[in-house]
């Protein structure tokens, strides 16, 4: 089952990355030492095809360390085209039991991701975002 689910993953990827989905997407979501969030398109007609499109939860096979690359997620079933990238040194352990399943890593250029801007914070009512 995990072999079918990975082939999945790896299949829904490869159609938002060759079609295009994530090119100029903007991080809209920097908490640091934390996370950045990206993957909402600013294109309407291109956001909508998977606006409903829920990616099936698969198993934490690896811990949520620092550079990894996770789907969010509302809860299970839930995941989307939001992705983020962990930033905290230390990493973020907690959520592998929350269900966050790394399913790939940034293995260069994770100083460029400490330097995205962070000044809205979360949305509202929580922040400024």
């Amino acid at each position: 089952q995990s072999h079918l689910f990975f082939f999945f993953l790896q299949t829904v990827l490869q159609e938002l990355v060759t079609n295009g989905f994530y090119n100029d997407c903007r991080f809209f979501r920097v908490l640091p030492g934390f996370i950045a969030q990206f993957g909402i398109n600013g294109d309407p007609s291109v956001m909508s095809k998977w606006r409903g499109a829920n990616i099936g939860d698969d198993p934490v096979k690896v811990s949520n360390t620092r550079g990894t690359v996770v789907f969010a997620t509302a809860g299970p079933n839930t995941r989307t085209t939001q992705i983020f990238i962990n930033t905290r040194d230390q990493g973020n352990g907690f959520l592998d039991r929350q269900g966050f399943s790394p399913f790939g890593e940034v293995i260069e250029g994770t100083d460029l991701v400490d330097k995205l801007y962070a000044g809205y914070g979360e949305g509202a009512p929580s922040g400024k975002g």
